[in-house]
């Protein structure tokens, strides 16, 4: 189940290379799409080593390997994340773990980066997330799903004051952030696996 759900993820980061990549020019360095996806290769390229493996160990192993091989601002937010959620989440999680467990992921990154929600990052997308998480209920993937689309595109919406994007000033308005976007895609292949799965 980890790694058909690992390959899904990181398969929809290198799918949407390009998007990102278009993304990153409008408001970054560029070079997004490409760090993201030599991310996600290089954790496909471990799912041999990573099968059978408890799932706290699997996500270690993944935000370490994030941290290796991503440039840039993302392998230490990617990596840090995956690394909080594999030392906060129990073996087999329920959707109140998973919201406990991202709500200290955010803390962790919000202390990292100095970036707090608003500020056109993934937190846009993260914090949206657990609070839907949060309230559990019907339909729950479904709902996880779709607040993470619509809080990436959000931050088209939003001023940028952290990243490189901060110094666009008003430019950067009507452009979605590249992480939120990586973000949300992420999410969204989860939801859909785990809704296939069913």
């Amino acid at each position: 189940m980890h790694t058909s759900l690992i390959q899904a993820a990181t398969q929809t980061l290198i799918d949407h290379v390009d998007e990102l990549t278009a993304l990153d020019q409008a408001i970054g360095d560029g070079d997004h799409g490409l760090n993201m996806r030599r991310g996600a290769q290089a954790i496909q390229a471990q799912l041999p080593e990573l099968a059978g493996k408890p799932l706290n160990d699997v996500l270690v192993a993944m935000g370490r390997t994030c941290m290796a091989t991503i440039g840039g601002s993302s392998g230490p937010v990617f990596g840090m994340l995956m690394v909080t959620l594999g030392k906060e989440l129990p073996p087999d999680p329920q959707p109140e773990d998973v919201a406990r467990a991202l709500d200290l992921g955010i803390a962790a990154l919000t202390r990292l980066g100095k970036a707090e929600v608003g500020q056109k990052t993934l937190l846009d997308v993260l914090a949206p997330v657990q609070a839907v998480l949060s309230t559990n209920g019907d339909d729950l993937l479904a709902r996880v799903r779709q607040c993470a689309l619509d809080s990436a595109a959000a931050t088209a919406h939003m001023d940028a004051s952290r990243g490189r994007a901060s110094f666009l000033g008003d430019r950067a308005l009507g452009h979605v952030d590249p992480g939120s976007r990586s973000m949300s895609l992420i999410i969204i292949a989860v939801c859909d696996h785990l809704g296939a799965a069913r």
